[in-house]
């Protein structure tokens, strides 16, 4: 996706709701994850539609898609990083653990 000067991936990202996607922009290290990932904690997933397993290979897809120094613009809360979520995210251990 191309706006305003600024390429912007669209990820698919569902876990949370079956057609969430975050959005991306690569060149300037930044992520906009909605309600999938925020600092500290991730997406419910006790919502009709949410999948847990579903969550964490999204949140994965996008660990491993951009770099640590990605900073993370959440739909709640403050803003993090990919980096600082991975390492203290207690909702991400079980990632850790694969």
């Amino acid at each position: 996706l191309a706006l305003a000067g600024f390429t912007i991936d669209v990820v698919f990202t569902p876990g949370h709701s079956p057609g969430h996607v975050t959005y991306a922009i690569p060149e300037h290290e930044a992520l906009f994850s909605g309600d999938v990932l925020f600092q500290g904690s991730v997406g419910r997933v006790d919502l009709p539609g949410g999948d847990w397993p579903t969550l964490l290979g999204s949140i994965e897809t996008l660990l491993s898609a951009y770099p640590a120094e990605t900073t993370v613009y959440p739909g709640h809360m403050g803003l993090t990083t990919l980096g600082r979520e991975r390492a203290t995210n207690p909702f991400l251990r079980e990632l850790a653990e694969r």
